[in-house]
């Protein structure tokens, strides 16, 4: 039976983990898992046929980091390890009715903007397994512990574009119901269904009681199948090393809450072995699975934040170059920063959503969408509506998109249908439909109804819900087409309350060639508001539009009890404080706050007319670091823009340094730290986050990379007289080197401090191991080291 089929009628049980069977059958420090399916082929199908035996529907292949980052000083190729780990599950699994799960995980490096890895290299790198999975045989393609919306991407597109075989797809999250990227639960339901993976959920990082609210949460969203794999609890030392804290009973137990609430595909993590699978087998023998059923979300979303269309959303117009002279130099000069400006401006102002059009004759349209869609991501999480006619450019933008956009837009044209609608479904997207076709746009309201009716017929026969399609009925200038205003406003009407589709519509087109524009941009929009206007695409730094909008969803009782509009117009004098404030030339650590990178040299420079260096440093740069850090531990930003800020003190930094060389003073240096991800563990990308961010706040950083020998450490630190030392550990395995290095650190009374981090480590583990601090995340070694170089 094929697996698709076997999960509508069955609960489906997949393995346990790989990792916690070969640590108790011996494996070594520093030994990559995956080439065992080589050398020590009988002991990776002795674990498959445990499983089996415990009641394991699914056999997960032992290539969790079998791709050729993590493997590139392997002695062995991908395809060998891979073919091996195929082969032996399918030895293991003889003449049972048990399916193959070829596994993929992270690829180990960070893609852009975070990291340095390009989404389509990150593509080529999980093409790669997939083809080799397809050509050995396996049923299902798992990708799996993806803390990264674009990297479980990537490997989507991969698997569905060369391979028909089902894929599923889980990420790891944290307690607060966000992946360490900070995407949440919503984000990755409707990125991921809108892929068309077979099923989704949740794996690794907490146990099953602690996942039972993301658990609520994510069958509250979701339209599929869905897969749980928990840890065996959390993890806690005993006796010196680390463990998980719930037996297989309890393990059970909290199993069956989680497949009650609508899970119907169950398996273990890290700390589970063949007992705990057995549970959930007996757990769910002969248990039907929970009905799947449509939630027909209707919302788009950035990797960190969804816009959920239940109400009026403003679409801001500024990233377009039709009728602004300045916009249009910024993008033949590829000036980004004035374009990431207007961004920002926008969200400060109220955008819920950005409108990016980058189209002129003269520029290539594809590679600016590309590179403004990947700056804007970079610094803002505002979910985007990506503005074109052409396909190629539009399926450029949705491939490296993060997250669900909208795309505007279609029209009625079969031709124009037939291009663009394919692509919309490819990736998931909302698409407007424009009210016009070859013949123009229709002068009645029942003409324009019937291209939407058109479009929306057309749309679902290629499988694009009702959910997924804004209309947009059309906006003419009321100079030259006065009578069809009303036209305009009344097939908005007929389309909302008919069709059951949202409405979208460019407000100021209605102005054109007319004296006092705003007054009449703002009857109109009232006017429009009223029939049943969605998405109103405006200038949001027009006040008085907005007001208007505020003033709407109070009286239309989408503002509940009045909270927005109350804490908006509460206080007036401040709005204008505020407005008086934008008006004035941006300082350095506005620069700094909104990740402006090109701006930050030349604002440096500019300061250093009247500040000397270490004023600059201590006054401008560290406050405003400081403030990002607070903001990213408050969760009012997400790791891509803290990371984006760090990059942006970088120009500044150099501008710096620079003039300290000019005027023969000393380099600025708060102090050495040496950094290292401990003996066999190849896991650094934690440790590289910290250096950027301690890099940044002018700590010069030794780094010794990964997989780091004790003595290395040692000697290292001796040398270059080290105070504080970084220790980084991501495998259970590993943290005994940790161990290991903190103890000759002591044996050899180096006058060094150690902190210690890493996602298997907590506080208690830390003091266990003598390590003299604990942090929990890139902003809190900041902290220790401030704390650490302040009293020297």
């Amino acid at each position: 039976m094929e697996v698709k089929e076997y999960i509508r009628k069955n609960i489906l049980v997949f393995d346990g983990a790989m990792g916690t069977m070969l640590q108790d059958m011996g494996l070594k420090l520093g030994e990559l898992p995956e080439e065992l399916n080589i050398t020590s082929s009988k002991t990776i199908i002795d674990i498959h046929r445990r499983y089996i035996n415990a009641g394991a529907k699914v056999i997960t292949t032992n290539t969790f980091g079998a791709n050729k980052i993590k493997l590139k000083d392997s002695e062995y190729s991908g395809e060998e390890i891979i073919s091996s780990a195929i082969n032996n599950a399918k030895e293991a699994r003889g003449n049972s009715e048990s399916y193959i799960a070829l596994d993929i995980g992270p690829i180990g490096q960070l893609l852009k903007p975070m990291g340095t890895l390009s989404f389509y290299e990150a593509y080529d790198i999980f093409k790669e397994q997939v083809e080799i999975g397809v050509k050995y045989g396996v049923d299902i393609i798992l990708i799996e512990t993806m803390t990264d919306l674009l990297e479980a991407k990537a490997a989507v597109l991969a698997a569905k574009e060369n391979s028909d075989i089902p894929v599923f797809v889980t990420m790891t999250f944290e307690k607060d119901g966000r992946t360490f990227s900070g995407t949440d639960i919503l984000s990755m339901v409707i990125t991921l269904e809108g892929l068309g993976v077979d099923a989704l959920g949740i794996n690794c990082s907490l146990g099953p009681l602690e996942m039972l609210p993301l658990i609520e949460e994510l069958t509250s969203y979701a339209s599929i199948p869905l897969i749980v794999q928990p840890n065996a609890g959390l993890p806690i030392v005993r006796d010196g090393r680390t463990v998980y804290d719930i037996g297989k009973e309890e393990f059970g137990e909290f199993m069956k809450a989680l497949i009650l609430k609508g899970i119907n595909i169950v398996g273990g993590c890290c700390g589970t072995t063949d007992e705990f699978i057995n549970e959930l087998y007996k757990l769910t023998k002969g248990r039907k699975p929970c009905e799947v059923i449509n939630k027909n979300i209707v919302g788009l979303c950035s990797s960190s934040k969804t816009i959920l269309i239940n109400g009026v959303n403003i679409v801001g117009e500024r990233i377009n170059p039709t009728g602004k002279k300045l916009f249009k130099e910024a993008l033949k000069n590829q000036d980004m920063d004035y374009i990431l400006k207007e961004a920002i401006e926008q969200v400060e102002k109220g955008s819920n959503i950005l409108d990016v059009n980058v189209g002129l004759p003269d520029i290539d349209e594809k590679a600016m969408m590309k590179r403004v869609i990947e700056e804007i991501q970079a610094i803002i999480n505002t979910p985007l509506q990506i503005d074109s006619s052409d396909g190629e450019v539009i399926e450029e933008a949705l491939r490296i998109y993060n997250g669900k956009a909208i795309v505007n837009s279609v029209n009625g044209e079969d031709s124009k249908l037939l291009e663009i609608l394919p692509i919309i479904k490819k990736y998931g997207a909302m698409v407007v439909g424009l009210t016009l076709d070859k013949k123009g746009i229709p002068e009645k309201a029942e003409d324009r109804y019937r291209i939407a009716e058109k479009i929306i017929r057309v749309a679902e026969s290629y499988g694009i819900g009702r959910e997924n399609i804004i209309i947009d009925c059309l906006t003419l200038t009321a100079s030259t087409n006065q009578e069809e205003v009303i036209e305009t406003l009344k097939a908005i009407e007929m389309v909302k309350n008919n069709l059951g589709v949202k409405t979208t519509l460019g407000v100021s087109n209605i102005s054109f060639g007319l004296p006092n524009r705003g007054l009449i941009n703002k009857t109109f929009l009232s006017m429009a508001l009223t029939r049943g206007l969605d998405l109103p695409i405006i200038n949001p730094k027009d006040e008085e539009m907005l007001n208007i909008i505020n003033a709407f969803k109070l009286l239309n009782n989408e503002d509940k009890g009045g909270e927005g509009f109350i804490n908006k117009y509460s206080n007036v004098e401040v709005s204008k404080e505020n407005n008086h404030k934008e008006n004035k030339h941006m300082d350095i650590k506005e620069i700094i706050k909104r990740g402006l990178k090109d701006k930050s040299y030349g604002a440096a420079k500019e300061l250093l007319k009247i500040k000397d260096e270490l004023s600059i440093v201590n006054e401008e740069l560290i406050p405003a670091l400081d403030q990002v850090g607070n903001d990213f531990q408050s969760g009012k930003i997400f790791l891509p823009q803290l990371i984006q800020c760090s990059e942006t003190v970088k120009g500044a930094f150099e501008a710096v340094k620079e003039s300290l060389v000019r005027n023969n003073r000393s380099s600025i240096s708060k102090g050495k730290i040496l950094l290292a991800t401990v003996e066999g563990d190849i896991h650094d990308i934690g440790k590289n986050i910290v250096k950027v961010i301690l890099e940044n706040y002018g700590f010069e950083i030794v780094d010794l990379g990964k997989n780091v020998a004790t003595e290395d450490i040692v000697n290292k630190v001796r040398e270059e007289k080290i105070k504080l030392v970084g220790l980084s550990a991501l495998m259970t395995t590993t943290v005994k080197s940790m161990e290991k290095t903190i103890k000759r650190l002591r044996e050899e009374k180096l006058d060094s401090l150690v902190m210690v981090g890493g996602a298997v480590l907590n506080e208690d583990y830390a003091r266990l191991i003598k390590a003299d601090f604990y942090a929990k995340d890139a902003k809190e070694s900041v902290n220790i080291a401030n704390k650490v170089f302040s009293e020297e």
